[in-house]
């Protein structure tokens, strides 16, 4: 099994070289390196703090559907995967390489529309509420951002003078922090950074999971979000 080592400066200068030149025979000139001190490397940060919390390791391709996408790109300009199954979050636990640095986080990155049905109940009722105000709050205090799509105003309903309007408004609700590359991102520092954004994570997540939980009516249509 390949051990984490950190990614060094030339993983950054990689993705540079990517954003500028998305191409297949960049990518192809390029993909020993990529395969080594990217991917085998983040799937083996992933792999190493599933001994600490658990779950399943899952990449995703580094391919673009370009389908039904204007942008003909080829490849993503990061590379990432999940930690599912774990007992903190229910939809996974993500961490991230770019250019731009190490990401981690959690939460429910799309909500259906039973799930989102859901959400806002809790959110507005006085008793369920408030304990995820102070856990997003915490999570904030502890450097995370909090990140997802809302809606500009309150949704249907609900009267926009609501304590607790800004989460209310939100259709996604997920929680991260990117780590900078500096010189580049040793071993600790990457296990240490990754593992702290996910625990700070882990209230708004469990609360998610107990007031919201999994989609019923998981089809293409219950996606639709209002």
């Amino acid at each position: 099994m390949t051990v984490f080592e950190g990614f060094g400066s030339d993983v950054r200068k990689w993705f540079t070289g990517l954003e500028a030149d998305n191409s297949k025979e960049y990518f192809a000139s390029e993909r020993d390196f990529f395969e080594t001190a990217i991917r085998d490397q983040m799937e083996a940060l992933l792999t190493e703090l599933g001994e600490q919390f658990g779950g399943e390791v899952k990449m995703f391709r580094q391919n673009r559907d370009i389908r039904f996408s204007p942008d003909k790109s080829p490849y993503k300009t990061n590379t990432y995967g999940i930690l599912g199954g774990t007992s903190i979050a229910h939809e996974g636990l993500y961490a991230s390489i770019s250019a731009a640095g190490l990401v981690a986080g959690s939460g429910y990155h799309a909500m259906a529309r039973d799930q989102l049905d859901r959400y806002r109940d809790a959110v507005a009722d006085d008793r369920r509420g408030p304990a995820l105000s102070n856990a997003v709050a915490d999570a904030e205090k502890a450097g995370l951002g909090l990140w997802g799509e809302k809606l500009a105003t309150a949704p249907r309903g609900y009267p926009r003078e609501h304590e607790r309007i800004e989460l209310l408004r939100r259709k996604s609700l997920t929680l991260g922090a990117t780590l900078k590359f500096g010189r580049g991102i040793g071993r600790d520092r990457g296990l240490q950074f990754v593992a702290h954004t996910w625990e700070a994570a882990a209230p708004v997540t469990r609360w998610l999971d107990q007031h919201v939980g999994p989609s019923t009516t998981a089809t293409d249509s219950s996606r639709r979000r209002r």
